[in-house]
């Protein structure tokens, strides 16, 4: 099992979980956080004077997968919160050893 984590746009959210939906993944966590990469932030004027905004806003979506299903889900991911401009995000794949339905008791690939 892989658990991907995608950085990303807020506003390409929706489109995100609905390619996600159409590659069979049931269940998904959002997380709203702040960050910059190359952008490195950017300047707002407010009241007249001038503020440097080191993090911008973002969306944390983490989802974990079989292994056959990752280059599916990631190219999923791609295709819908691409723009085409800086700060579109990044993709994380990193593998999982174990998951636990609390509920059930079910563990790794029945619990996901």
């Amino acid at each position: 099992m892989k658990q991907i984590t995608a950085v990303i746009k807020p506003f390409k959210l929706e489109e995100v979980r609905e390619a996600l939906a159409e590659q069979g993944v049931t269940g998904l966590t959002v997380t709203e956080v702040k960050g910059f990469g190359r952008q490195k932030g950017h300047t707002e004027l407010y009241r007249g004077a001038e503020y440097v905004v080191d993090f911008l806003p973002k969306v944390k979506v983490e989802v974990v997968v079989k292994t056959d299903d990752v280059e599916r889900c990631v190219d999923a991911i791609i295709r819908a919160a691409r723009t085409g401009k800086i700060g579109d995000g990044k993709i994380f794949v990193t593998s999982v050893e174990r998951v636990v339905r609390i509920r059930t008791g079910e563990e790794d690939e029945t619990a996901v």
